[in-house]
């Protein structure tokens, strides 16, 4: 039997029939992140962006930023659409437009006391993020927040994922910004614009016309697609007996932890800053990439903070990995997003170990999800989440085996830096979900040469949480130090051949 829904959906709209088209309908993963939103585990994400504002600002600059994109005309897809009301609402989730969404409901003004600063300001964000989105409306907020020092102030933007991923919530903020910082009469993310507008129509028109058809050839490609993600499966499966040495790490395989326990809804957020050239310069050093040397800083901030606390497993740690699967040229807002797990090392005492089996943990695991066919990742993906979707749908998350113990996800951002109406964006920091068996969640967003950390907890699972943030700066230096010594070090280098891992992870 389906599970119902965890919030009720509009009483009024179109009722399902004959006027549903398929491109109404929510896939089965972007409807399982509305299957699974509870009060405890609501299932939105979100940015945290921090503003200096123009020089020339006067004193009620925000005031008149937030009256001005109110005001700013349509909205536009994706910000129009809303769960569709009607017979089997509670069991297919469907889209359907909200002719005109309420923008005093969905935009808001805050104000911290001034001078207001970090920790403040990371106070009312956690605050923010513990609140579920109204599934009777469109799934998204807004919240312009000032009255930090220097005048600055910060905007707190949340979707529900299951109309958005990381990257492509990252290219709806972008198309609202620019590398000019004179430009003014700038739209707000959710305004739409007379040339997207016919773009749009166009579009819709054209998808309408071939749903059919594409539906038929959606079908035939999935069904070829079974006997991939069948392989791939059964490799998984003996990578998870552990009967090799292979260092592809499956679902279910890792320990429980004091993360992996049930969920409260409230929220506490944390953020860490790098400078990603000397990020890059590390994973050079190490003979990794940058996604390593985030793992290892992560690993080791974590086994650090769970030793304090006496929680640290004998096992690694797994961190389960989103990696977008889009094709090129593929700008459509929804989820694309597959996983794969990692080793985290946390059972090793030296850094440079923990960096080895990272390394080779995700060099196998991309090389498996990447043997894969492009139409075969939505249902592998489908096969390779439905634990974690079943842990939560029966209520059974938090109590049995987590499927891996946290997410660690990197986002790229503008590798420049951008302004909204004449004001510099200076920081922006990502807020993920959290679900029963997984209390943290670590999500890294690239910006203008730096990488910018954003981590989520619960609040009454993970005491001090803010430690975390400090710990991961600490173990980027410590890495990095250990690396520049062994460079100057000649006497260093067979030992570091000794470490690398073998061919599964070359």
């Amino acid at each position: 039997m389906a599970p119902p829904a965890p919030h009720a959906v509009p009483p009024h709209g179109p009722a399902f029939g004959a006027t549903l088209s398929a491109m109404d309908l929510l896939n089965l993963l972007d409807a399982a992140w509305l299957y699974v939103d509870t009060h405890a585990t609501p299932m939105h994400v979100a940015n945290l962006l921090v503003f200096s504002p123009p020089p020339d600002a006067p004193e009620d600059y925000v005031g008149r930023l937030v009256a001005e994109f109110k005001a700013a005309g349509r909205v536009a897809p994706p910000f129009d659409k809303k769960l569709m009301g009607g017979f089997l609402s509670s069991v297919i989730y469907a889209w359907t437009r909200d002719e005109a969404p309420d923008l005093d409901y969905h935009v808001r003004h805050s104000g911290l006391p001034r001078p207001g600063g970090e920790r403040e300001l990371g106070i009312l964000v956690s605050r923010l993020h513990c609140h579920s989105l109204d599934f009777t409306r469109p799934l998204w907020e807004c919240h312009f927040i000032e009255g930090l020092a220097d005048g600055r102030f910060a905007i707190y933007f949340k979707m529900h994922h299951s109309m958005i991923d990381g990257v492509s919530g990252m290219r709806l903020l972008q198309r609202r910004l620019t590398t000019d910082p004179d430009r003014r009469g700038m739209l707000p993310p959710w305004a739409q614009d007379p040339s997207e507008e016919r773009e749009i129509r166009t579009e819709a028109s054209d998808a309408s016309a071939g749903a059919l058809v594409n539906m038929s050839d959606l079908v035939r490609e999935q069904a070829g697609s079974i006997a991939d993600v069948g392989m791939a499966l059964l490799e998984l499966a003996r990578a998870g007996l552990g009967s090799t040495d292979d260092p592809l790490i499956a679902p279910l395989t890792c320990p429980s932890s004091v993360i992996n326990g049930r969920i409260t809804a409230q929220r506490r957020f944390a953020t860490q800053t790098l400078d990603l050239d000397r990020v890059k310069a590390l994973a050079k050093a190490a003979d990794c990439t940058v996604n390593d040397v985030i793992l290892c800083v992560c690993s080791s901030a974590l086994r650090r903070f769970l030793g304090e606390i006496d929680a640290l497993p004998d096992d690694p740690l797994i961190a389960g990995l989103p990696v977008n699967v889009r094709q090129a040229g593929d700008e459509r807002t929804g989820t694309a997003i597959s996983f794969i797990c990692a080793n985290l090392g946390t059972h090793l005492d030296d850094p440079r170990e923990r960096l080895s089996v990272i390394r080779a943990s995700t060099q196998r695991a991309k090389a498996h999800l990447q043997n894969l066919p492009p139409s075969a990742l939505t249902q592998y993906t489908i096969a390779f989440m439905a634990p974690y979707i079943l842990e939560l749908l029966t209520g059974l998350g938090g109590r049995v085996q987590p499927v891996f113990n946290l997410t660690i996800s990197n986002v790229p951002g503008p590798a420049e830096p951008v302004y909204l109406n004449g004001a510099r964006l200076e920081a922006m920091y990502p807020l993920s979900l959290l679900s029963h068996g997984q209390a943290l969640n670590i999500t890294c967003l690239s910006y203008a040469g730096k990488l910018n950390f954003g981590i989520t907890g619960c609040r009454d699972t993970l005491p001090h949480m803010q430690r975390l943030a400090v710990y991961s700066g600490e173990a980027f230096e410590e890495l990095t130090a250990l690396y520049k010594a062994r460079r100057r070090t000649p006497a260093a280098r067979p030992a570091r051949r000794r470490q690398r891992p073998g061919p599964a992870g070359q």
